[in-house]
């Protein structure tokens, strides 16, 4: 039901919520294989550097860009996540050499979800009169309140998509080997 005070607020938490089921429906019953499968050669993968786990990256970014492993795009989804609540709506000072990933599924998954959360609640205590606010962005724009979670949903979308045909790549190729 959506809510008559603040009908836009109202559509992003309905959105939000439909993103992020159908992200979590392509997750659900993830494998450690498909997780860790690399569909080419040189796929953008997790990385250690020191005692932390991080995402292969370049700037700027090649292009076209890498294909990316599972586990790369959920990680990317996920730290996404903590940097738009930290430049939009926190103290700004997070950076990507900041984030440490879990490098299993199990880990990753939860780390996801925790990432959610905190960008969810943003959204809870919103109006819509709030919307039009600008806000901070980790790379130094200003965006409208609106547009970083309208973003954020598609970005949820985008990459869970992705996530869904590699796992049916995998399912397929990996079982034709």
């Amino acid at each position: 039901m959506i809510e008559t005070t603040s009908p836009t607020v109202a559509l992003l938490k309905m959105e939000m919520d439909d993103a992020w089921e159908e992200l979590q429906g392509t997750l659900d019953g993830l494998t450690e294989d498909e997780f860790n499968w690399r569909p080419a050669q040189d796929s953008w993968h997790l990385k250690r550097v020191g005692e932390r786990w991080t995402l292969d990256y370049a700037v700027p970014a090649p292009d076209p860009p890498p294909v990316a492993t599972i586990a790369w795009r959920i990680g990317h989804i996920a730290t996404c996540k903590v940097m738009y609540v930290e430049y939009a709506f926190g103290e700004r000072k997070l950076t990507w050499d900041d984030l440490d990933l879990p490098p299993t599924v199990t880990g990753m998954v939860e780390y996801l979800r925790e990432s959610h959360a905190p960008l969810r609640a943003a959204l809870e205590g919103l109006t819509d009169e709030g919307l039009p606010e600008m806000r901070h962005t980790n790379w130094g724009e200003l965006w409208p309140t609106e547009k970083i979670f309208w973003t954020m949903i598609y970005h949820d979308l985008h990459h869970g998509a992705q996530i869904a045909t590699l796992r049916e790549l995998c399912r397929v190729l990996v079982r034709e080997e």
